[in-house]
C-alpha cells in the first residue's frame, strides 16, 4: 500500500516528520492521491524556500518581472476577476440549513462533485505545502493555517500577506484544530490561466476546518487564508464567543496630542473603508480582516490576522492616497495583478497619470478602444485589480502592528453609502444601538453597476458575504460580546456620501479625516454632543474647530446644518426597509428592541418638530452628553 513517505523525497519527508502531526501527514497524502502532482514540496519558514517560491512564480510563467527588479506582474483569466459568489458553497449535513443569504450544498454530494474535479488536477505541477500562521505569532490570537497548491502565485502572495508558521505547527503536539486550505488553478492556456472556469468550485467544509478550491487563480477564491479563513474563523468565533469580523484597525492620533487611540471599521465595498484606514497623519495595523477578543483586564482586543494588503488599485493617486502611491513606486517587493503593462511599468486606473495606448493586461495584447466578445469596451486595467504588499515597510505602519496581545479598542465605526439619509458621523446610544446600527448598514450602488444607480444594498457589519451561521447567532454573539465586556468600545457610524439637489457631494474626501478626530475626541470625552433619534452628533462649534486645525479649512455653518440635518422621513423609511429585510428570519431580542425604540424616537421627533427635516441648530444640546 502507498504511504507519505513513498511520495515525498527524503528532504521534503524529513520536513514533514520534524511536524509529529499525523493530521497534516494523512491531508498531504490523500490530497496527492486525489491531484497527482509530479512533486510533492514541503516549504518552512526559511529565506531559501520563500525565495524558491517567487523565482518559480517566475520561471513557470505565473508571474513576469517588472522594469523595477522587486516589482512582478500576474494575470488572471479574463473571467476569473473577482469573487466567483455563485460557485461558493457552503458543505452543510444532510437536512440542516443556515439562511437564505448563505449558498449551501449537501456536504456529501459536494465533497464527490469537487473530488472529482480536482482528480489529476495537479499533474505535470508541483504541489506546494506552506504552513501560515494567522495573527501574531505565539498569541491568543494565533491560528495555524496549512496552504497546499499548485499555484506559485498564490503562495507567493501568501508569502507577502502573511506570516511564516512552520515553527508554529510544531507546537500543535499533533492535534488537529488547524485550518486547511487545498487549492489547484487546474488546467492552465498559454498565459497560464486557469480554463476550465464553468467548473470552478470552492467549497467551504466548517465540519473540517478547511477550504477546497479549484479551477481559478483570482485571490479571493484562492488564496485560502484570506476571505476563505475567514468564513472558517466566523464558524469558529460564532461557537466561542469572540468576533472575527471584515474590519480595519487604526491608531488615530489627535492634533497636538500623544495619545494613540485604536478604532475598528467596518465598510461595504466603495464606501471609503480603506481610505479612512489610511488618513494621512494616523497608523495602520491593517485593513481587512480583524478578530476581537476580551483580554483578562475586560477590555475589547483587535490584532490584524494578515501583515500585508491586497489592495484595490484603482484610483490610487498621490493626492488622494499619496502614502500607497510612495509605495508602489518605491522598490520594496510587489505584485501588480490585472494592470496593463507597457515596457516594464504598470499602468491602472486613476492613477492620475497619462497611460500608453497599447500594451499587456488581463485580456492579452491590449489597445486603447478593444472590445471583448461580447461588445464590451475593455479598460486598460480592469476595476478591481490589486496590489500585493507587505505592511512592515508602510510609512505609516502603526508600532504595535505585531504585537501578539493586540491592540485595545476604544471605538468601532460602521461606514455606509448613501446621498440623502444619513449624517455624516454619529456616535451610538449605546453598545446595543451600535450592533443595530451595524447590522443595519446599507451601501447605495454607484454609476459603476448598469440600471442600478441609487439602488440601496443591505450589508450588516459589510460582512454579508462571508458570514456562514445564521444571522441570529451572528447578531446574539455581538450583542453578547458587548456585555461580557467591562469597558465597551463606543460604536460609531458614517457616511460620507450626501450629496445636494444638484447631486454634488457635500463634502470632500479629506474630510473624513475631521469626523474620525471628533469621535476620537468622544471616546476620551473631549466634546459635548447634540442627541438625535439616531445618535449623537457634533457640536458646530467643535467640528468647525477641528477642520480648521487638522485641515486648515474653514467649515462654514451652511456646510454643517446641510449634512448633519436629521432627516427624519428617510430615516423612517430606512427603518422600515430594514425590517422587510429581516423578515424572512427571526433575530435576537435586542436587534427588534433597538428597531422598535428607534421608530419610537423618530416618531415623537417628527411630533415634537412637526416637519421632516430638522436643522442640527434646532436641537437642544444636553451638557452632560
Amino acid at each position: 500500500m502507498l504511504k507519505i513517505n513513498d511520495m515525498l523525497d527524503k528532504k521534503n519527508y524529513l520536513k514533514i516528520k520534524y511536524l509529529e502531526n499525523e493530521s497534516i501527514e494523512k491531508i498531504i497524502f490523500e490530497m496527492a492521491t486525489i491531484c497527482k502532482p509530479e512533486k510533492i514540496l514541503i516549504l518552512n519558514d526559511s529565506d531559501e524556500d520563500t525565495e524558491f517560491v517567487r523565482n518559480l512564480a517566475l520561471s513557470n510563467g505565473e508571474e513576469r518581472k517588472l522594469k523595477n527588479q522587486n516589482h512582478t506582474i500576474h494575470y488572471d483569466g479574463y473571467d476569473d476577476q473577482g469573487r466567483d459568489k455563485q460557485h461558493t458553497r457552503v458543505l452543510l449535513p444532510k437536512g440542516k440549513s443556515i439562511s437564505k443569504h448563505i449558498n449551501t450544498i449537501e456536504k456529501q454530494s459536494g465533497l464527490k462533485e469537487i473530488y472529482k474535479i480536482l482528480e489529476n488536477s495537479m499533474m505535470g505541477k508541483k504541489m506546494l505545502v506552506r504552513f501560515f500562521c494567522l495573527g501574531p505569532l505565539d498569541s491568543k490570537f494565533s491560528i495555524s493555517a496549512m496552504q497546499i497548491t499548485d499555484s506559485a502565485y498564490v503562495a507567493h502572495s501568501e508569502n507577502i500577506l502573511y506570516r511564516s508558521g512552520y515553527e508554529q505547527f510544531k507546537k500543535l503536539k499533533n492535534k488537529n484544530n488547524f485550518f486547511h486550505f487545498v487549492h489547484s488553478a487546474g488546467a492552465l492556456n498559454e498565459a497560464k490561466t486557469s480554463i476550465n472556469i464553468d467548473k470552478r468550485r470552492i467549497y467551504i467544509d466548517l465540519e473540517g476546518n478547511r477550504v477546497l478550491s479549484v479551477n481559478n487563480q483570482y485571490a479571493g477564491n484562492s488564496l485560502g487564508l484570506k476571505k476563505l479563513a475567514l468564513r472558517l474563523a466566523i464558524h469558529k468565533a460564532n461557537n466561542e464567543n469572540w468576533l472575527s469580523e471584515h474590519m480595519f484597525i487604526m491608531g488615530v492620533h489627535p492634533e497636538n496630542k500623544t495619545r494613540t487611540t485604536y478604532f475598528c471599521g467596518a465598510f461595504p465595498s466603495a464606501c471609503g473603508k480603506t481610505s479612512t484606514a489610511m488618513i494621512p497623519g494616523q497608523t495602520i495595523i491593517g485593513d481587512d480582516i480583524v478578530y476581537l477578543k476580551i483580554w483578562e483586564n475586560g477590555e475589547c482586543h483587535a490584532a490584524n490576522i494578515e501583515s500585508g494588503i491586497f489592495g484595490i488599485i484603482k484610483d490610487v493617486n498621490p493626492k488622494d492616497d499619496p502614502v500607497i502611491y510612495k509605495y508602489l513606486n518605491s522598490s520594496n517587493e510587489i505584485i501588480f495583478s490585472n494592470v496593463l503593462e507597457s515596457d516594464g511599468s504598470p499602468y491602472w486606473l486613476g492613477m492620475g497619470k497619462k497611460h500608453p495606448q497599447i500594451g499587456i493586461n488581463h485580456s492579452g495584447k491590449w489597445f486603447e478602444g478593444k472590445r471583448d466578445s461580447r461588445g464590451n469596451l475593455i479598460p486598460l486595467s480592469h476595476k478591481n485589480a490589486r496590489y500585493t504588499i507587505n505592511l512592515k515597510n508602510l510609512e505609516n505602519v502603526d508600532p504595535f502592528a505585531e504585537n501578539k496581545d493586540g491592540v485595545p479598542v476604544k471605538a468601532i465605526v460602521y461606514g455606509g453609502r448613501d446621498s440623502d439619509t444619513n449624517v455624516p458621523i454619529a456616535q451610538s446610544l449605546s453598545w446595543n444601538h451600535g450592533v443595530f446600527l451595524g447590522a443595519s448598514l446599507e451601501s447605495e450602488t454607484t454609476s459603476a453597476t448598469i440600471g442600478e444607480e441609487g439602488k440601496r444594498k443591505h450589508s450588516p457589519m459589510a460582512n454579508l458575504d462571508f458570514i456562514v451561521v445564521p444571522l441570529n447567532k451572528y447578531f446574539s454573539n455581538h450583542f453578547k460580546f458587548g456585555i461580557a465586556l467591562k469597558s465597551q468600545p463606543i460604536i460609531f457610524s458614517t457616511n460620507y456620501f450626501l450629496k445636494n439637489e444638484n447631486g454634488d457631494f457635500l463634502n470632500s474626501k479629506k474630510d473624513k479625516k475631521a469626523w474620525i478626530l471628533w469621535a476620537e475626541g468622544r471616546v476620551h470625552n473631549e466634546y459635548k454632543a447634540i442627541k438625535t433619534p439616531v445618535g449623537f452628533i457634533p457640536l458646530y462649534k467643535d467640528i468647525a474647530k477641528i477642520f480648521k486645525n487638522s485641515l486648515n479649512k474653514e467649515y462654514t455653518r451652511q456646510e454643517y446644518e446641510k449634512q448633519f440635518t436629521i432627516r427624519i422621513d428617510n430615516l423612517i423609511a430606512k427603518n422600515i426597509r430594514i425590517q422587510n429585510y429581516f423578515s424572512y428570519t427571526k433575530l435576537p431580542e435586542q436587534f427588534y428592541q433597538e428597531q422598535s425604540a428607534q421608530e419610537k424616537r423618530l416618531n415623537d421627533f417628527k411630533k415634537q418638530y412637526n416637519k421632516n427635516n430638522i436643522s442640527p441648530f434646532e436641537l437642544d444640546v444636553n451638557p452632560k452628553l
